[in-house]
């Protein structure tokens, strides 16, 4: 990556995290925007890099970058029978016409997105903004969390591009990177007052939860 590109990684074979200078800066992260808004989107971001060391592939490198199994065998039956309930959540999904998204594609970075909302919204609930709990602009701090989040995944694209990326990128489209994906947090349903019926709503026991 260039320093001008937008984007980050994780190397499970270095066990390094990289964010070019690109991405530090809005939407993702802004010096003057209060702590919701950041760690809604370079706190998820940073907590999203760091979930690849544990996701469907990173989990099958240790520290030192070797491809080593250092899991239990019985840690590994449950993950990967979470992994596989998210995998059919997407699956389930239609993104264009009558194409379905990839479940099994897109896991590792579903898995990813689930651990990185987790990790910066657990981070967040430390700061004074969260204790405060002081509404911005009629919006709790829990909400503007998450309202940032949905924001840095905002785009537009055509059928055709989504249904090309649906085939051939391990992304979820921004949509289902949002809409799909927060319907397994539950502090997500807590923080907007979701109730069983509405369109966001998913039963606790149909929730895949991974981290």
């Amino acid at each position: 990556m260039t320093p001008q590109t937008v984007n980050a990684y994780y190397d499970p074979t270095s066990n390094e995290i990289c964010f070019p200078a690109a991405i530090l800066q809005p939407p993702f992260f802004d010096v003057n925007a209060d702590d919701a808004t950041n760690y809604g989107a370079i706190g998820v971001v940073i907590g999203h890099e760091m979930t690849h060391g544990f996701d469907d592939q990173g989990r099958n490198f240790d520290a030192q970058g070797n491809m080593v199994d250092w899991w239990t065998k019985e840690d590994a039956d449950r993950f990967n029978a979470a992994a596989e309930r998210l995998a059919e959540q997407f699956d389930a999904i239609v993104v264009v016409r009558d194409q379905h998204a990839n479940g099994h594609l897109t896991l590792g970075e579903n898995i990813a997105d689930q651990g990185g909302l987790r990790i910066s919204y657990d981070a967040f609930r430390t700061t004074q903004q969260f204790k405060e709990g002081k509404e911005i602009d009629g919006f709790t701090p829990a909400q503007r969390f998450y309202l940032s989040y949905g924001r840095i995944w905002a785009e537009n694209s055509t059928d055709e591009a989504i249904f090309n990326q649906t085939k051939s990128d391990p992304h979820s489209i921004g949509r289902n990177r949002v809409n799909a994906t927060l319907r397994n947090i539950d502090t997500f349903f807590d923080a907007f007052g979701i109730k069983a019926g509405e369109k966001m709503w998913l039963d606790p026991d149909q929730r895949a939860i991974i981290w």
